[in-house]
């Protein structure tokens, strides 16, 4: 069996039991992304990890950015690189009428 580009990865923390936001977070993912995805993957691991890649290319670390992203944030890091053309709708217009 063949991955299928793009791949998008989510490495959770079993220890902290984040596999419920793991898989809300793909939902979502999947849900925005129905045909500019090829598969999500979730990945388990340990020490507090929740990595969100995209091909490869970390695109959120828990660890590195100090937190869980902001979903509307994640969506427009993953449409940056898969369909930099695409219109968000409410998320981009949330995004850019918020303070910087």
């Amino acid at each position: 069996m063949t991955a299928r580009e793009p791949r998008l990865e989510i490495e959770y923390c079993t220890q902290c039991r984040w596999l419920l936001r793991a898989g809300w977070t793909a939902q979502e993912l999947l849900t925005t992304f129905t045909t500019e995805l090829g598969e999500v993957a979730l990945i388990p691991g340990t020490g507090g990890v929740f990595d969100v890649r995209l091909g490869g290319e970390t695109l959120w670390s828990r660890k590195e950015q100090g937190g869980f992203p902001e979903l509307a944030a994640l969506k427009q890091l993953v449409r940056d690189r898969i369909a930099p053309d695409r219109d968000l709708g409410h998320t981009d217009r949330h995004r850019k009428a918020s303070p910087q």
